[in-house]
């Protein structure tokens, strides 16, 4: 399957972003991440005629949106004097740095070029662009850390199975961003609930 380890709780045809969990799964060695980008080219299949989904700006906007929420949130909470966690501290910090992310992949992501990626036919990610799935795949198994070296053996390895078009290539580095922009967001959600959990129901 082409999406094989990227949520570990989901079921294989649960759509990717319905899911909550950071996108984390098992840590990968250089060989077996070589390994995994192989088989994920074999069972990637692409489609003319892609299933309807919502632009992948779309849900950029939604992400921006939602993590403009828990900046603020937090930035009231530490005005209000309450303790934060690292992580939360950390999106205090860098709210910029992510801003202008975001706006380099509206720019970097025009719907003329984004209509020209091959879409993939089955999966959690169908509909949405074949190197989306390489760039989710690969943030996963490598929890968001990675060099550009290792980045590099990834798509060396895919390509040997399945060779991607030259604006797959440009897009990986946007597929990437975009996915890290996601990881984020569900992030800062985790923080939220964390410092607002559901109510509990009275016993009966």
């Amino acid at each position: 399957m082409p999406f094989t380890g990227s949520h570990r709780h989901d079921p294989a045809n649960t759509p990717a972003f319905e899911a909550a969990e950071v996108i984390r799964a098992e840590i990968f060695s250089v060989q077996r991440l070589e390994q995994h980008a192989a088989s994920l080219a074999a069972a990637q299949g692409v489609t003319d005629r892609p299933a309807s989904v919502p632009l992948l700006t779309t849900r950029l906007r939604a992400n921006h949106r939602a993590l403009r929420d828990s900046h603020r949130a937090i930035a009231k909470a530490i005005t209000q004097g309450a303790a934060i966690t690292p992580s939360a501290e950390w999106l205090i910090d860098n709210f910029h740095v992510v801003e202008a992310q975001i706006r380099e992949i509206r720019d970097d992501l025009p719907p003329g070029y984004y209509r020209q990626l091959p879409k993939l036919a089955a999966g959690p990610l169908a509909g949405y662009p074949r190197v989306l799935g390489l760039a989710w795949a690969f943030v996963a198994h490598t929890d968001s850390r990675f060099g550009t070296q290792l980045l590099t053996s990834f798509v060396c390895a895919y390509q040997r199975v399945q060779p991607l078009t030259i604006g797959e290539l440009w897009a990986i580095a946007i597929t990437l961003r975009v996915v890290l922009v996601e990881n984020l967001r569900r992030a800062a959600d985790s923080i939220a609930s964390a410092r607002h959990p559901a109510p509990r129901r009275p016993d009966r």
